[in-house]
């Protein structure tokens, strides 16, 4: 018996980065918040699908230093069932994951059906600060584009929905939020040696984040550049994307009730079900 495969096929979309570009904002809280509230409903309502059929979800999310991933993904996250979803951080390997494959560590955090992964940075970061950083050799960050697509098909092919998001910001905005964070007690632990040094590579690393994406960037998983130089207009664009993507081909309405439940509720509790609702 054969079994197919899906192809990895290019968008070709050449997709950049806008550098100083204003993008587009939400001036009022009012609307932010209503906007919020709405988007973050209509995720949880998704969430419950993915649970109630069993689906899974890669969630991705990269971008600059200081872009608002953190911020972003607390929004996504804020309003689901906490059973459903799990964040994974990633950072420098540990000794353990440094003698393994570099997609190791991201294999063994796949998700379980019913339930969403948001991987806070990801395997990308092979291609990106791994390439910058001089941390893998060019044949191997080189071969790692066809190994990502590969991975991500074998997912796909399996099930596994993938969002892929990139949060973009101008050097001007990036300045900015590395100054408030310098001088904001609360906030100055998120400053580091590292952010500081890779800002003096930053067309370096336009370079390498525009090859990611003429590289990675497939039908299958696409990649979503979210203009995040204001902050509510970026979180929106994000929960917009994650519930579009995510709804896809997914039947997004509650399962019907069982009626055994709805005959114990009326026999042991005395309660009824209103099929008006």
């Amino acid at each position: 018996m054969t079994h197919s495969v899906s192809s990895i096929s290019l968008q070709n979309r050449k997709l950049r980065l806008p550098e100083g570009a204003q993008a587009p904002a939400i001036d009022e809280r009012e609307h932010y918040k209503q906007a919020l509230k709405s988007w973050q409903k209509k995720l949880l309502h998704v969430q419950q699908a993915y649970y109630h059929q069993g689906r899974r979800a890669i969630i991705v999310f990269e971008g600059w230093d200081a872009s608002g991933k953190g911020g972003a993904i607390r929004r996504v996250t804020e309003k689901l069932d906490p059973r459903g979803f799990r964040v994974h951080p990633f950072a420098k390997p540990t000794p353990e994951e440094q003698g393994r494959h570099y997609l190791y560590r991201f294999q063994t955090r796949l998700p379980t059906p019913g339930r969403l992964a948001i991987f806070d940075r990801s395997y990308y970061g092979r291609v990106m600060v791994e390439r910058i950083e001089g941390f893998t050799p060019q044949p191997a960050w080189e071969r790692a584009f066809q190994e990502i697509n590969e991975f991500e098909r074998l997912l796909i092919d399996d099930g596994v929905t993938i969002i892929k998001l990139f949060m973009h910001i101008s050097a001007a905005e990036q300045l900015e939020r590395f100054e408030e964070r310098l001088n904001n007690p609360y906030k100055r632990w998120k400053l580091t040696e590292e952010d500081i040094r890779n800002r003096g590579r930053r067309d370096d690393y336009t370079t390498a984040i525009e090859e990611m994406f003429d590289k990675t960037d497939t039908q299958m998983a696409p990649w979503h550049v979210i203009q995040a130089e204001r902050k509510w207009f970026a979180r929106i664009s994000v929960l917009k994307t994650i519930v579009e993507a995510l709804s896809e081909g997914v039947t997004v309405e509650p399962p019907p009730i069982d009626p055994t439940v709805v005959h114990l509720a009326k026999q042991q509790l005395g309660i009824t079900f209103d099929q008006s609702k």
